[in-house]
């Protein structure tokens, strides 16, 4: 039996915009004040939590939305990806709000990037490509091209819809997981070029998936009443591991937390969904908001009592919840 849900610790308002994703950046050191990036009709805001106030609004991307953020590990280097087909690279150290570099992507879709640090100094970002089906990964901050990865012809596979970069540790190589338009999540092996393993997860599109790469475990969602938990076996490939029905139709975001204990899932129904990630078991279902919810993202705090998960929304606001669990 589920528990009663909580309410939120706090909610941010002041966007007159649905948000439709955040980032918690909250530095190693408890000085720090804890900050939360949110991404809405062509501004990246910077929320400081302790006066739960924008600190500062950064405008990037032409009045179109932001639908990625991401921090390259300092919170003054930051990533944001918006519907103006741009990727921008910012430089926030001592009060900047400079764009510094920034990738066209040239790809009309909705599929956000993933980045992932391979080396001190040196990212591998993936991202939707121009031609519909194709993913390009390029290394950052050169910008090189690291691959182009094509299905093979006739694959029918649609437009990739989420991806998630990964590897087992910093010496092994790293490979993308891809959720696209007929259902599928696709393996590719980088190094290679080439899909290594392919599973029918949905019959909708991937709306969204995340993966935890120490127990070779990840989950999708998408528009039906279902998620859907697969794993890699020891030859790295793709199987189902089980399904989870859903009351209500509708995933737009699953993230699992760092500490591998829990995940959220941002709902069409306008709730988010709290799940154990060993056994899936439902913990809570968080009911705050009157419309869509488009993203949900974990704090990076590295005292477990003090993380927390914020959810953004259709309605403009974002509800920032306390649910620290020991189990």
């Amino acid at each position: 039996m589920a528990l009663p849900p909580p309410d939120p610790e706090f909610v941010l308002r002041g966007t007159s915009a649905a948000i439709h994703t955040l980032h918690f950046s909250c530095g190693g050191q408890d000085r720090d004040v804890p900050i939360l990036f949110s991404g809405q009709n062509g501004f990246v805001h910077v929320w400081n939590l302790k006066t739960r106030r924008v600190d500062t609004a950064l405008d990037g991307h032409g009045r179109k939305s932001v639908y990625w953020v991401e921090t390259m590990d300092a919170k003054d280097r930051l990533l944001s990806q918006g519907r103006d087909q741009r990727i921008c690279l910012w430089d926030l150290a001592e009060g900047r709000t400079a764009v510094t570099d920034s990738v066209f992507t040239e790809n009309v879709g909705f599929c956000r990037c993933s980045l992932l640090k391979v080396a001190q100094g040196r990212w591998l970002m993936a991202m939707a490509a121009k031609s519909l089906e194709e993913v390009q990964v390029l290394e950052l901050p050169s910008k090189m091209s690291v691959c182009t990865l094509k299905p093979e012809v006739g694959a029918k596979l649609g437009m990739p819809m989420c991806l998630k970069l990964w590897q087992q540790d910093s010496a092994s190589q790293p490979w993308l997981l891809a959720g696209h338009e007929d259902g599928s999540v696709i393996l590719w092996n980088l190094s290679m070029g080439k899909v290594w393993s392919q599973l029918v997860c949905h019959q909708e599109p991937v709306m969204s998936l995340d993966f935890d790469s120490e127990k070779a475990r990840g989950i999708s969602g998408s528009s039906e009443k279902v998620l859907s938990i697969w794993s890699l076996n020891e030859q790295q490939n793709l199987q189902v591991h089980k399904t989870h029905k859903l009351i209500n139709s509708g995933i737009s975001d699953i993230t699992i937390r760092p500490d591998k204990k829990i995940l959220a899932t941002a709902g069409w129904d306008h709730r988010i969904r709290i799940f154990g990630w060993k056994k899936m078991k439902p913990l809570a279902v968080l009911d705050y908001h009157t419309s869509t919810v488009h993203c949900v993202s974990f704090s990076d705090h590295r005292d477990p009592s003090k993380r927390l998960l914020a959810a953004g929304s259709k309605d403009h606001r974002i509800s920032v919840w306390s649910i620290y669990t020991q189990t």
